[in-house]
């Protein structure tokens, strides 16, 4: 029964209008825990895009606070290391947004991938066995020597033998998707153009630091102006020596053209080297027939391992050359 458009219970609350307390065994409401990000190790994220700040290194390094200040004022490598490190981290982020290390192959496989580091493993142990049996302290130094040298020369037989490869596969391309291949070429010669740009600027602004250097008078101050002056040239040098690993996997974002370029020039590419390191530093060590398997045997595994990936591209992703 109702009165006055009530309801039939009675809206009023006991205990003037309060509500009644709870129940002395009711659990409490359940409230979520705030969200963390799962923690990561520093070597994580040493290996993502962006470096951790100097902060946050020292944070993770377990040492105190004494101890920094010790290194700091009494190691004078760790003062040039400590300014070194945010021009490293800076250089690194601005070459990984240029460069995109992710970016070297249009169709990524990750099959591909881990033979090709299982490869790269293979290789990299079978010479350090070989150095070990056989090598000799001039030997060593020549590996570290030959490794600069590649690192050297690498972008710039890249860039001589990539134009090469690329007219091959414009010749075997059907002529209605040459229009397509050709637009997709002018990106690549930009990016190709950054990467020179910033490797020629390394020597031209070095040398106008000296010569700037050489005019300024003897003291102190001109020593701390000479060095304010070489931070902008170790910060290109920092941005090449990022950007080179991934503009000679990548070969200049070369998989836009043609999902198979980087694949073939990797097996025309390591022959090249190949073939320049027998003609400056001769045969590794060890008896002949070892000799010649440690010289034809590391190019050989790269080219099979392109051509099986070339081979894969066809089957299970439909590009051909032709």
């Amino acid at each position: 029964m109702t009165f006055g458009g009530q309801g039939p219970h009675p809206t009023w609350q006991p205990n003037g209008g309060q509500p009644p307390p709870p129940h002395p065994y009711m659990p409490p409401p359940y409230v979520p825990p705030p969200y963390r990000p799962p923690a990561t190790s520093l070597w994580q994220r040493f290996r993502e895009d962006e470096w951790p700040p100097l902060r946050e290194v020292m944070r993770r390094i377990p040492l105190p606070g004494c101890v920094w200040v010790a290194i700091l004022f009494c190691v004078w490598p760790a003062l040039f290391l400590f300014i070194c490190y945010p021009l490293a981290r800076s250089a690194r982020k601005k070459a990984r947004r240029v460069f995109p290390a992710n970016a070297h192959r249009r169709i990524q496989d990750p099959d591909v991938m881990r033979v090709q580091k299982f490869r790269a493993w293979i290789a990299l142990a079978a010479s350090f066995a070989i150095l070990v049996a056989y090598g000799t302290e001039a030997d060593w130094s020549e590996v570290q020597d030959q490794a600069l040298f590649r690192l050297a020369v690498t972008p710039w037989l890249l860039l001589l033998t990539a134009p090469v490869v690329i007219a091959v596969l414009f010749r075997l391309a059907p002529a209605h998707a040459r229009a397509g291949m050709r637009a997709r070429v002018r990106p690549a010669v930009r990016l190709a153009l950054r990467y020179f740009g910033a490797f020629t600027a390394v020597p031209i602004l070095f040398a106008g630091v000296m010569f700037l250097s050489q005019a300024l008078p003897d003291g102190a101050l001109s020593t701390l102006l000479s060095f304010a002056l070489l931070l902008p040239v170790l910060w290109v040098l920092f941005f090449v020596a990022f950007a080179s690993s991934t503009v000679v996997r990548g070969a200049f974002n070369t998989a836009e053209i043609h999902a198979a370029l980087p694949a073939l020039l990797t097996g025309v590419l390591v022959w090249e080297l190949a073939a320049i390191n027998l003609a400056t530093a001769g045969m590794p060590p060890g008896p002949p027939l070892l000799q010649i398997c440690a010289v034809i045997g590391g190019p050989a595994s790269v080219s099979a391992v392109a051509r099986w990936e070339v081979v894969r591209l066809r089957r299970r992703y439909g590009v051909t050359l032709r």
